[in-house]
């Protein structure tokens, strides 16, 4: 069974900076893609970035050049660093594992973007 946890979330002022941490477990085989959604009060769960087994990245137009996405393959972590931080980045940050034509997702972490 996959599991997948999340850290790194909380309260930060516009213009900062925070790093959301996805460490997954159980039995999962090297070709995957991983991946942070998020999900803001009435609005859709969207696309942040993702990450290939190999690196291949893609971000969200809203979040590119900003959010930078990576992995470390060995430990089973996904990493996404948010700089420039905006209120309107406030939401709840998911991780998503997805090989095999499945999908496994964290229990979400709250990031919240306010003076």
């Amino acid at each position: 069974q996959v599991q997948l946890v999340e850290s790194g979330g909380g309260l930060v002022q516009p213009g900062g900076s925070l790093r959301l941490s996805c460490a997954a477990s159980g039995s999962i085989p090297g070709i995957n893609i991983r991946a942070w959604y998020r999900q803001a009060p009435g609005k859709q769960r969207e696309l942040v970035a993702s990450i290939a087994a190999g690196g291949r990245t893609d971000y969200g137009e809203s979040v590119r050049g900003r959010f930078t996405i990576s992995r470390d393959n060995a430990k089973n972590t996904v990493y996404l660093q948010m700089n420039s931080l905006k209120p309107e980045d406030t939401a709840v940050y998911y991780c998503n594992l997805h090989f095999i034509g499945l999908d496994y997702w964290g229990q979400g972490t709250q990031v919240t973007v306010s003076s």
